[in-house]
């Protein structure tokens, strides 16, 4: 099915923690954090971090693969009526794995370097398309904050046009959904789960924290793998 196909296709190299079922089918495991849950502290408490990945995003996972091995056996009968009712549970569910699989590796402790502005071919793509670190930083916060009810906020490059952009996304909707050419360099989870123990529902306040752990390794590096033409030119920016 198409959207089983959007989800999986666009999930290799994320390290999502595919696993073999016995009947076959590939299914998802909660993938490990580079880091402890308190490392990230002061900026996310290690009460959040916990219970958002082993409990949150354990969650989707359960959920997605239940419902794909429901996929399956509808597909095998023949049942379109099944099928089509699952598209939904799978989009919400596999998203929701896809999107914490990447927020995780967008953060980072301060020790190992978490915070620290990006450089080369991204730091300077940043300042030619927002204008400055700042600028970007300013738009994502401001966006993020005005998100009706859950979702996430998006710094992305559309691999077409070469070009950052900010989106945001609606519930677990990944960030494909608004364009096959996007791919994500950042998410920021602007769900309540993500900051509510700590944040309490001032959601601004956890977007202006959240910066100070933000893996700009990270998105560089995947921004140099998608746009590996603008290396050359990023080089000593």
């Amino acid at each position: 099915m198409a959207l089983r196909t959007l989800i999986t296709r666009k999930s290799h190299g994320l390290g999502l923690g595919f696993s073999q079922s016995v009947r076959g089918l590939q299914t998802f495991s909660l993938p490990d954090l580079p880091y402890d849950y308190g490392a990230l502290e002061p900026a996310i408490s290690g009460e959040i971090m916990k219970l958002h990945h082993q409990k949150h995003h354990q969650t989707y996972i359960t959920n997605y693969n239940k419902a794909l091995e429901q996929l399956h056996e509808a597909m095998e009968k023949g049942d379109s009526s099944t099928v089509v009712k699952l598209q939904g549970t799978i989009k919400f569910n596999g998203g929701g794995h896809v999107n914490h699989s990447i927020f995780w590796k967008n953060l980072a402790p301060v020790h190992e370097g978490g915070g620290e502005p990006p450089k080369g071919s991204l730091g300077w793509a940043i300042d030619t398309h927002f204008g400055s670190l700042e600028a970007l930083i300013a738009k994502m916060n401001s966006e993020g904050a005005a998100v009706q009810g859950s979702g996430w906020v998006w710094l992305g490059l559309d691999k077409e046009l070469k070009k950052l952009v900010v989106e945001t996304t609606g519930n677990q909707d990944a960030l494909v959904t608004k364009g096959p050419n996007l791919v994500p360099l950042l998410g920021i989870d602007v769900w309540e789960h993500a900051y509510y123990l700590q944040y309490k529902n001032v959601r601004p306040d956890y977007l202006k924290n959240v910066w100070k752990v933000m893996n700009w390794k990270y998105a560089s590096e995947e921004y140099e793998k998608e746009c590996p033409s603008a290396t050359a030119s990023g080089r000593g920016a």
